[in-house]
C-alpha cells in the first residue's frame, strides 16, 4: 500500500523538480539581464546619440532620522603606471562632500525608556549614531591637476576612478572619526530627546527631563537602580 501511493509522487516529482529548475533559472537570468540593462545599455534617441535619462530609480521608507550633517572639501590624488613604468602620470582634485548622520529609532522600544519618579527624569538607550555614506560631489570640483608625458584615455578613465574612490575613503575614515562622532552624538542627543519630550508634555509631565545615552556612555545594564519602565508609567497616568 505505502508503495501504490509513492508511486504517483514518483512519477510527477522529476518533472515538478524540473519546472522549478527551470523557473529559477529564468528568474535569475531576468534578474541579471535587468542589472546589465541598467549598467552597461546606452539609452539612445532616434538618431543613435545617447541621452542623459533616468535608468532605475527606488523610493523606500526610512525610519532614521537625521541628526547631523558633516560639510567639508576633500584632497585626493592617484597615480597611474603604464607602459612597462615609462608612462606615469598623476591626478589632484579637490571637490566638496557632505555626510550624514542618523539614528535608527526603528528599535526603539518600551525596554528602552525607563522613568526615574523622584527626579522626573526619562532615561532613553538609544542605539548609536551611525553615519551614512560619503556624498563626494564631483560635479563641483574646485581643481583638477592631471600631469604626465602622455596621459591615454585609459589612463585617465583609470586616475578618476582611483581619485573617487581615494576620497569617498578619505571623507569615510574623518567621519568616523572619534572627534566627528562625538559632535554627531551630541547633536544626536537633541534631537532624540527633543523627539521624546513632545509626548511628554502631552501627557502631561512638561516639566520631565530627558537624558538621552548611547551605548559608549551606558557602562552597566543597572546603572539606573530607581526607574520605571516608562510603559508603566504612562498606564499608571492614565
Amino acid at each position: 500500500m505505502a508503495d501504490a501511493l509513492r508511486r504517483p509522487w514518483q512519477r510527477y516529482a522529476g518533472p515538478i523538480l524540473g519546472a522549478l529548475l527551470i523557473l529559477f533559472v529564468g528568474a535569475a537570468m531576468l534578474v541579471g539581464w535587468q542589472r546589465y540593462d541598467r549598467d552597461y545599455v546606452v539609452a539612445v534617441e532616434d538618431d543613435g546619440s545617447a541621452v542623459t535619462k533616468i535608468i532605475a530609480e527606488k523610493i523606500a521608507g526610512a525610519s532614521d532620522l537625521r541628526v547631523s550633517r558633516l560639510n567639508g572639501t576633500v584632497q585626493s590624488t592617484a597615480q597611474d603606471v603604464r607602459g612597462f613604468g615609462w608612462l606615469k602620470s598623476d591626478q589632484l582634485v579637490k571637490m566638496p562632500y557632505s555626510v550624514d548622520y542618523f539614528v535608527d529609532l526603528s528599535g526603539l522600544s518600551a525596554r528602552d525608556l525607563e522613568w526615574n519618579e523622584k527626579s522626573r527624569t526619562l532615561i532613553v538607550n538609544a542605539p548609536d549614531v551611525t553615519p551614512d555614506k560619503p556624498n563626494v560631489d564631483e560635479a563641483r570640483r574646485t581643481l583638477v591637476r592631471t600631469s604626465g608625458l602622455f596621459v591615454t584615455r585609459a589612463a585617465g578613465e583609470a586616475l578618476s576612478r582611483k581619485v573617487s574612490v581615494h576620497a569617498q575613503a578619505r571623507a569615510e575614515a574623518s567621519a568616523r572619526s572619534p572627534e566627528r562622532m562625538a559632535q554627531a552624538r551630541e547633536y544626536g542627543r537633541g534631537a532624540v530627546s527633543k523627539i521624546m519630550s513632545a509626548p511628554l508634555a502631552a501627557m502631561g509631565f512638561g516639566d520631565a527631563r530627558v537624558i538621552v545615552t548611547f551605548p559608549a556612555e551606558r557602562r552597566s545594564e543597572d546603572q539606573w537602580d530607581v526607574t520605571t519602565p516608562i510603559n508603566e508609567v504612562l498606564a499608571n497616568r492614565r
